[in-house]
């Protein structure tokens, strides 16, 4: 396209048009909408309405592209690295040797100060020594509860699920440092460090898809400053933002706390559906299929005759053969 030079007046008002544009409301011809359509057209074929379908698990079915949220990528890779940096100093600052020893022993110390009652003592002594928490849970449900060892017994319970506990913390995570624990911090690291992993697997998750709404808010503000946790809600903002907009194009209508589809929604289901159907025919040995080519040959007309021997078993009309053996033989098996 060529531009006169007596139109250079103009020229400013085409720029101004081109600044105007607003990629929010207008996403770039290159970035494919989210498709809201098919999850809440799979929910109303599954529920029979929409009626619970909510916002949460609406954006659940949906595929968003993380490039299309600003800020996404740095704000989640600050809380990662703070993450990581925060499990890095609590393996670097203990060691669980000692504590798995301890908790060992408060277990077994406690074991052999109990005097079971008349009858259980084997059951007892062999449940002690495998550390089997289901045999003694079953022990204290075969006796009295309000008896002295009853109550002892759910102590002895409680000391084996710290056992337990510590022993998992040991094998899950590699400590380097020297500072023991006790019982109780050590559960607490190892309760804080789950914790940690949680969200670093929400995190990394939320920088593939961008759900953001999957990630424990309540739990990363225990680790976050406040700045990056506002900066997290207004990239929250702008996902919920980008789904109500795609909905609201794609005929995806919410009415007080229900969602409808329009007729503009089922149109686009209907072409979905169409695509998906043509997409999967495949191509007729006979030539009934379609074709950029036009040729002079004959049209071929749906007509059936009998079978003649020679005849290739893929031209025939299967649906008619079954008619005429049951008009023939009458209903029954075998046909």
């Amino acid at each position: 396209m060529t531009l006169k030079k007596k139109h250079h007046n103009s020229y400013g008002g085409i720029i101004h048009t081109y600044l105007g544009y607003d990629p929010k409301n207008f996403p770039l011809p290159t970035s494919q909408q989210p498709d809201m359509v098919s999850p809440a057209f799979n929910y109303m074929m599954a529920y029979g309405s929409l009626e619970d379908l909510t916002e949460e698990q609406l954006a659940e079915a949906v595929k968003l592209d993380p490039s299309q949220i600003k800020g996404l990528g740095p704000s989640i890779q600050s809380l990662l690295a703070m993450l990581e940096e925060r499990k890095r100093k609590i393996l670097e600052t203990y060691e669980v040797v000692t504590v798995q020893q301890l908790a060992a022993n408060v277990y077994y110390d406690m074991a052999w100060t109990i005097q079971p009652p008349k009858g259980k003592s084997k059951k007892f002594e062999q449940a002690i020594r495998e550390e089997n928490m289901v045999s003694l849970e079953r022990l204290w449900y075969s006796i009295d509860q309000q008896t002295d060892f009853a109550k002892q017994l759910v102590h002895l319970l409680d000391h084996l699920g710290s056992k337990y506990q510590i022993e998992q913390l040991a094998a899950k995570y590699q400590f380097s440092g020297k500072q023991s624990m006790t019982v109780e911090l050590a559960i607490e690291v190892k309760e804080e460090l789950e914790m940690i992993d949680r969200l670093i697997e929400q995190l990394k998750q939320a920088a593939k898809d961008a759900k953001i709404y999957l990630i424990d808010m309540d739990e990363l503000a225990e680790f976050a400053s406040d700045e990056q946790m506002d900066g997290l809600q207004d990239i929250q903002n702008q996902v919920n933002e980008l789904l109500r907009h795609a909905a609201e194009q794609q005929g995806l209508k919410k009415d007080k706390n229900q969602f409808n589809l329009t007729p503009k929604a089922l149109k686009i289901m209907q072409a979905k559906l169409l695509d998906k159907i043509f997409s999967d025919l495949q191509a007729s040995r006979s030539g009934r299929h379609q074709s950029n080519i036009s040729g002079d040959g004959a049209v071929e007309l749906q007509q059936t005759k009998q079978y003649e021997f020679g005849d290739s078993l893929a031209n025939l009309d299967i649906t008619s053969s079954m008619t005429n053996a049951m008009i023939r033989n009458g209903p029954g098996l075998p046909i």
